[in-house]
């Protein structure tokens, strides 16, 4: 089965199982041993972001409720 038609059938699904999908891709991704060190650049930008996170907590939005709000809007 080639690419084009894995991801037209993934398009079919249900907004959820295709969030799993992607929870799952993204897990195997993170364990794969071959993943590419993080550049400075990119190093310098997370200790930016953790640090503004320090300093304004409430700023934020928890990952709980930003999955609330994407599963609510593909269910309409």
């Amino acid at each position: 089965m080639d690419l084009k038609t894995i991801l037209d059938e993934v398009g079919a699904w249900p907004a959820e199982q295709r969030l799993w999908l992607v929870e799952e891709v993204w897990g195997g991704l993170c364990a794969a041993s071959d993943v590419a060190e993080v550049h400075d650049e990119l190093k310098t930008l997370l200790d930016h972001r953790i640090e503004s996170l320090d300093q304004n907590p409430d700023a934020v939005t928890t990952w709980e409720t930003v999955e609330a709000r994407a599963l609510a809007r593909f269910r309409q």
